[in-house]
């Protein structure tokens, strides 16, 4: 058995096996019976390969199409704003328009993804997201008439992955036997679209060519759409049939609160998301787009894609006892990007430090997300999951607006400074807490059917893909 935090729940006593499975929905023929309090990374035992099954291709292709248009919009919506005359306000605002519904609904998917099945809600949001993206795509080739338009059609897009963040937690462990071998690979996958797509994004961008950003990201969305109507997932607890809304959602809140290791995290990126993360994407846009070009723009931000790459694929094969440790000693790296851009670094720097900055960002986030669903039970992981992305995303909408008018009060060299500041107290603050510290990694299921030392008891979201 793993070692728990000291407040964490007990470890749920083994059943015989006459128990009666708690009520499940199956998308297809359960792999295992469906109890309450298990681990979400022992609910599905599929026999094959340790990661790459058949589910496994189908959810890679579709998280990747899906990553792909997500790597591509905040650069393409950013950079086409400033290049076509809009100030940093306005890109400012377009990514809390972006973020807020996100970040205020995600709550929502989770208690809809445990009550209707997490691929249902996923295909749900892609369906919206792809319909999102045609629009966009045709408002910005006629040319933006009313902000509120372009506004709205983020709104659509940041409620739909809304809809679709918690399955993509909770559908990983269902998946792979080797969930942070998984997880790492599918880091990888963000990585290479996080290079290619911002790249793309600026490319296209420069061409003024915004409106075909949104087209690609639309046939995206429409192939990872496809890709999960193909999957098919065992069976996973659902609520109690009496249970309403707002019982779910208390019930999430318990199972979060009582882990002091997830809400610390929480807690700590609060901060960081307001002072630094926040301002950072349009901050930098503001200083790099008029020195240095919207396609320069594109590249830097392909370079955090790279770092990412070599990040994931430590990661997967790199398994430390103690995850989330290792994972705050990696984020020291972030403050070197907006170090850079106070020292007015040439693009070949700022793209070096980026590329850092993913390496870091990479391990952090595969240690976090394989942490979640490796250690909170199947039956609330989706609810769970939306509570920490919820905490986690919650205020970078906030950060993201302020960063205009804080640049224009006090310039953007002390904005900068104090996010440099607060991200090397941010990792510091991970590593001095001890519940963080502190926390053991579950073994992998090394065998088909098999349990595994897991503990049945429970970072951004994984925070650098939001």
């Amino acid at each position: 058995m793993t070692d728990c935090p000291a407040d964490a729940p007990a470890p749920t006593p083994a059943r015989p096996d006459t128990s009666v499975p708690a009520p499940a929905r199956p998308d297809a023929p359960a792999a295992v019976p469906a109890r309450p309090g298990t681990p979400a990374a022992l609910l599905a035992r599929p026999a094959g390969p340790a990661i790459w099954s058949r589910n496994f291709r189908y959810w890679f292709t579709a998280r990747s199409a899906g990553l792909l248009s997500w790597a591509m919009l905040p650069v393409a919506v950013s950079a086409g704003l400033i290049d076509s005359g809009h100030g940093l306000a306005t890109a400012g605002w377009a990514m809390a328009f972006l973020v807020g519904p996100f970040a205020g609904l995600v709550l929502f998917g989770g208690v809809l993804a445990d009550r209707f099945t997490a691929r249902r809600m996923m295909i749900l949001a892609d369906l919206a997201n792809l319909t999102a993206h045609l629009l966009l795509a045709a408002l910005f080739l006629h040319g933006i008439d009313h902000l509120w338009q372009l506004y709205a059609l983020l709104a659509v897009a940041g409620t739909a992955n809304a809809l679709f963040q918690p399955g993509a937690s909770s559908t990983v462990p269902l998946i792979a036997r080797d969930v942070q071998g998984a997880n790492g690979v599918l880091r990888t996958s963000e990585a290479i679209t996080g290079l290619a797509g911002p790249a793309l994004a600026g490319l296209l961008v420069g061409f003024g060519s915004t409106g075909w950003v949104m087209a690609i990201s639309a046939v995206a969305y429409a192939t990872s759409a496809s890709c999960l109507f193909a999957l098919r997932l065992g069976r996973v607890p659902a609520p109690p049939a009496g249970d309403g809304l707002w019982r779910n959602l208390v019930v999430g809140w318990q199972e979060f609160r009582s882990r002091s290791w997830l809400w610390g995290v929480i807690a700590i990126w609060m901060v960081y998301a307001v002072l630094a993360w926040g301002p950072q994407l349009s901050l930098a846009a503001g200083l790099i787009v008029p020195r240095h070009g919207a396609t320069a723009f594109g590249l830097v931000n392909c370079a955090l894609g790279a770092g990412t790459v070599v990040g994931g694929l430590v990661a997967v094969r790199w398994k430390p006892a103690r995850p989330l440790a290792a994972g705050a000693v990696a984020m020291f790296a972030y403050p070197l990007y907006p170090l850079a851009l106070v020292l007015d670094a040439p693009v070949r720097l700022l793209a070096a430090a980026q590329v850092l900055v993913g390496v870091g960002i990479g391990i952090w986030g595969v240690m976090w997300a394989t942490t979640v669903q490796t250690q909170v039970p199947g039956e609330v992981l989706n609810r769970v999951h939306a509570y920490e992305v919820a905490g986690s995303v919650g205020l970078y909408p906030l950060g993201s607006a302020l960063a205009g008018p804080a640049v224009h009060a006090v310039g953007s060299t002390p904005v900068l400074v104090t996010g440099i500041v607060v991200a090397a107290l941010t990792a510091a603050a991970l590593l001095l807490a001890r519940p963080i510290r502190t926390l053991t990694r579950v073994p992998d299921r090394d065998r088909p059917g098999g349990h595994g030392n897991a503990s049945p008891v429970a970072g951004p979201v994984d925070h650098a893909t939001t």
